[in-house]
């Protein structure tokens, strides 16, 4: 009788083993197919000019390979369970649970950076005329609400009340907000500038309350990091352009030509012709904007000269190419100045009254 009891637990001591390798072997050889499979479809994928399959395969690999692990394994430790009096073991439902859920997080955060990715290069690409700092934080905020989300669920899964945290975090945030109220000002002043998009990255701005101007290199949640025309590098914390005026030059539609000229008392006859050639020469000009503002005008009576000015705007924003066009256009109206005989004024005075025949290098 004890020969038999013996065989028998012997038998059975070897059916659990037998079945723990059983399940493990038929884990590796499904992982290995599962990654040949990853693997062919990756490439059918690329055949193709869709880019969300690539980006869907290329989220889901990894977490379908730990998934596929994380299964068979959890199958084999219930096996192991109903033989072993460990009381580790009787928290593999719960484990698995918690990793299902952190493979689907994973898979979902690395599916939105890929579309993310996606987004941003078609927008250098010129393809969207959606904003990158847009595209920057609905990503964020999408990322965000999933690993609140999978907190939550981790939470609940481990018998913890929602409830009460959500009540304790309050409490708590309480107390967060006065300690750090200006990295909360600070995150804020970043939301208010991905929502109302003063400026965004790239562009030229500029503060007449503060020293503050340069280009634009990146807006995050604390500091939008600024590069100055001298080549240093910026940080201003977001919550500064809450209370700031900012000029943002690089959404101007035009660059204004603002100029006056000066010509001789003696060229006071020619005034009204040169005048009349200046304004064809800028409704002609191929860098004018003709249907902005154009003023050519004599204005002043000043002490030494006869004063008219140009009022216009030029089509280029670009600074560089605003100054080419602004010198093509006082080289052309001294031109035109000079053609008519006439020249700019420069500051003299006239000596009444001297004695006939006296030279005024001698009245001295």
């Amino acid at each position: 009788m004890s020969e038999y009891l013996l065989s028998w637990f012997e038998t059975g001591i070897n059916n659990w083993i037998l079945q723990v390798f059983a399940v493990v072997l038929t884990t590796v050889v499904f992982n290995f197919f599962l990654r040949l499979f990853l693997n062919k479809l990756e490439k059918q994928a690329g055949l193709t000019t869709n880019y969300w399959d690539d980006a869907l395969i290329d989220a889901a690999r990894r977490p379908l390979l730990f998934a596929s692990w994380v299964i068979g394994l959890s199958i084999a430790a219930l096996i192991m369970d109903q033989v072993s009096d460990n009381a580790l073991f009787e928290y593999t439902p719960v484990a698995r649970r918690l990793a299902i859920i952190a493979l689907l997080m994973m898979f979902l955060v690395k599916l939105i950076r890929n579309g993310e990715a996606r987004y941003m290069q078609r927008q250098k690409n010129a393809e969207l005329d959606t904003d990158i700092i847009t595209i920057r934080v609905v990503a964020r905020l999408l990322r965000l609400s999933v690993m609140i989300t999978g907190a939550l669920i981790i939470l609940q899964t481990l018998g913890i009340s929602v409830s009460g945290v959500v009540a304790f975090g309050g409490i708590g945030g309480i107390a967060v907000g006065f300690a750090a109220k200006d990295l909360l000002a600070n995150f804020f002043g970043g939301l208010m500038i991905y929502l109302d998009r003063p400026f965004t990255v790239g562009d030229w701005i500029r503060s007449p309350d503060r020293d503050i101007e340069g280009t634009v290199e990146d807006i995050g949640w604390r500091l939008t990091r600024i590069r100055t025309f001298d080549k240093r590098p910026l940080y201003v914390p977001n919550a500064t352009f809450t209370t700031i005026a900012v000029e943002n030059p690089s959404r101007m539609l035009n660059r204004r030509i603002n100029e006056t000229f000066g010509l001789r008392y003696a060229d006071a006859d020619k005034i009204r012709d040169i005048i009349a050639a200046v304004r064809t020469m800028l409704e002609q000009h191929p860098d004018i904007d003709a249907r902005q503002t154009l003023i050519v005008n004599f204005n002043t009576l000043a002490p030494s000269s006869l004063d008219f000015f140009i009022y216009t705007f030029t089509r280029t924003t670009d600074w560089v190419e605003f100054h080419r066009i602004k010198q093509d256009v006082l080289l052309q109206v001294i031109d035109i100045i000079h053609a008519h005989g006439a020249d700019i004024a420069f500051p003299t005075r006239t000596l009444d009254g001297l004695p006939a025949g006296l030279n005024p290098e001698q009245a001295n």
